[in-house]
């Protein structure tokens, strides 16, 4: 592959990154409600599920991928009951500061499996990878070397874009401290995972 070709991947991967989708309002609602470790946790999921998309459609799965469509409306049900239950914690935890700030400090893993989840069911990614990318990249002329690339462009240019939304949202929590604030800012947290829960249970693609 040419740099030309590497830039214009790059490129367009942060355009669809950086559009506010599924991904984007879950990670903003994780880090409103347990602050930027759990946020980062969560963006490593993300990434993840973009490379497993990225690596499919490189090595030329995407008729696979197509085959087990059931397989991801598993996923994509999965995804929403994890929704489900993060907002249901932070709606419960909301009046309550010292259970705030005990979800801060919980392991990451929890976020990143979320991450993961909401990616593999995220149609915008699978659209991206899967029909997107060969008019991008010539998928039949792709070396090893050349996925290896991709895919630190790929981890690169999604850290880039959602640390600041990670960030952002997590310094808004930690500036409102107030116990009243905090709950009406978890609570809210809650209603948006609530709702990209529903979102991704009810959406028929």
């Amino acid at each position: 592959m040419s740099t030309a070709g590497f830039l214009a991947y790059a490129l367009t991967l942060a355009l669809a990154a950086a559009i506010p989708g599924p991904g984007v309002v879950a990670l903003v609602a994780r880090a409103l409600g347990a602050g930027f470790r759990q946020a980062m946790g969560f963006t490593l999921g993300l990434i993840l599920g973009d490379l497993t998309f990225l690596t499919a459609a490189v090595f030329g799965l995407a008729l696979v991928a197509e085959a087990l469509g059931e397989v991801f409306v598993v996923v994509r049900i999965v995804a929403a009951l994890y929704l489900g239950w993060l907002a249901w914690k932070l709606w419960r935890a909301a009046g309550n500061a010292a259970e705030v700030e005990a979800m801060a400090k919980e392991r990451p893993l929890g976020s990143f499996i979320a991450g993961l989840t909401v990616t593999l069911a995220n149609p915008k990614t699978i659209v991206f990878y899967l029909a997107l990318l060969p008019t991008l990249v010539d998928l039949r002329h792709v070396s090893v070397g050349d996925y290896a690339v991709l895919a630190a462009l790929t981890t690169l240019v999604l850290l880039a874009v959602m640390t600041p939304y990670a960030a952002l949202a997590a310094k808004a929590r930690h500036v409102l401290r107030r116990p009243a604030i905090l709950a009406r800012l978890n609570r809210s947290a809650a209603l948006i995972l609530g709702g990209a829960a529903i979102w991704s249970l009810v959406r028929k693609v």
